[in-house]
């Protein structure tokens, strides 16, 4: 499948061989061994990860439960009337389709799917860079590019990439985004870089933006088994970068209840739990020593008592 498709994700290899993910990873793992692929972006990809890319419609397809959730979280650090720049890519392509939302907005992007995200967005502006179109990625890069942004300044850079760690920051594996990507950092007052944790700890050809110049990164956070996520994760934070997570991988909450009648209020999520002592209502008898509630057998049977001698009433009339 990786011979064929260039990428596969570990979601769609655990659904072929029905089989958990977890099982997937350790072959994946022993595969990787071998020297027969590489790991990559929750899923894996052909040997040569320094100098090879996967194009859009692989990427597009690993860990988009992650970009998704990451995206929603990056949206909240953007506020109305403000100017900033996104970098190309499919998690800063799911961010995009989020800024829609924000009137006022100016986004600064060489990404023409951010540019289409964005282009019937009510009161948000977008200005693209000029320069050559790289299709495997769909951005524009290039000295037209890299001149467009000169004497530009915004108030954040929201970037992606193909590596991270704490000894390099952020990684990519082709020299003309790397360019760009850096231009898109100078133009900025702070970075943010938006990754999944499957791209914590590795480490690809062109340094984009070294982990000083990181302000904040957005991620999920790590799987237990994810031992050197979890480390760079650390290191990142030693070195002062702050880390804004989305806890993707967290066992669920449990379902609440539905809420209890309190008056009118209840459309939050927060669950009705009894105090130490405190005994439950039992269906249709009264709390002790309180009020009949309404509704309860005494009242209501009086209201169907006299709603049904007015319909009698009516009826021999």
């Amino acid at each position: 499948m990786v011979r064929a498709n260039g990428a596969v994700s570990l979601r769609e290899l655990a659904r072929v061989v029905q089989t958990s993910e977890v099982t997937v990873r350790r072959d994946v793992r022993a595969l990787e061994a071998e020297g027969l692929l590489d790991r990559r972006h929750g899923g894996a990809v052909l040997p040569g990860g320094f100098t090879r890319e996967s194009g859009f419609p692989q990427k597009s397809h690993l860990a988009s439960a992650e970009k998704t959730a990451i995206a929603d979280l990056a949206a909240g650090l953007v506020g109305e009337g403000e100017a900033v720049v996104v970098g190309a890519g499919t998690t800063t392509q799911e961010l995009a389709r989020r800024l829609a939302r924000v009137p006022g907005l100016t986004v600064v992007t060489n990404s023409l799917l951010v540019a289409q995200a964005l282009a019937h967005a009510n009161r948000v502006e977008v200005v693209m860079t000029g320069g050559t179109l790289r299709g495997s990625n769909y951005a524009l890069v290039g000295s037209g590019a890299e001149q467009s942004l000169q004497g530009l300044r915004v108030s954040r850079a929201f970037l992606s990439g193909t590596g991270l760690t704490a000894e390099r920051g952020l990684s990519t594996s082709n020299m003309l985004s790397a360019s760009v990507d850096r231009a898109l950092v100078q133009a900025a007052a702070e970075v943010v870089i938006l990754a999944d944790h499957t791209k914590l700890g590795s480490d690809t050809m062109f340094q984009t933006v070294p982990t000083d110049l990181i302000t904040r990164l957005v991620t999920d956070e790590p799987p237990p088994h994810e031992e050197r996520a979890a480390a760079e994760l650390q290191a990142l934070a030693d070195q002062g970068v702050q880390i804004s997570t989305t806890g993707a991988h967290q066992p669920p909450a449990e379902t609440p209840p539905p809420p209890a009648a309190t008056g009118g209020r209840g459309n939050g999520v927060r669950r009705e739990m009894p105090l130490p002592g405190q005994r439950r209502t039992v269906h249709g008898a009264p709390p002790p020593g309180g009020p009949q509630l309404r509704g309860g057998p005494g009242l209501l049977g009086e209201q169907q008592a006299g709603e049904r001698g007015r319909v009698a009433d009516l009826r021999r009339r």
